[in-house]
């Protein structure tokens, strides 16, 4: 359900509301108790996340060969120093 954003033209009260998009607009101000109140015009809030996180080893990886990602490392072992 939205949140859609109102204002009064005779007080200039603001306020939101959160209504399902099939509920009449609000009419009556809060505040002055007139029946002017309009409906804003907004840009919406996008997309919304809702839960504990969001990680990147949430997704499917993609499948492919080699050559994707960081190197592989080596099972050599490091060479050591010659001793004096």
């Amino acid at each position: 359900m939205p949140t859609y954003e109102y204002i009064c033209p005779k007080c200039s009260h603001e306020m939101e509301a959160f209504q399902s998009m099939n509920d009449q607009p609000l009419k009556l101000c809060p505040a002055c108790k007139r029946r002017v109140l309009k409906r804003k015009i907004g840009g919406g809030a996008g997309l919304i996340f809702k839960g504990t996180g969001f990680y990147i080893t949430d997704y499917k990886k993609k499948s492919g060969g080699k050559g994707e990602g960081a190197p592989a490392a080596t099972s050599q072992p490091a060479a050591s120093a010659p001793k004096k």
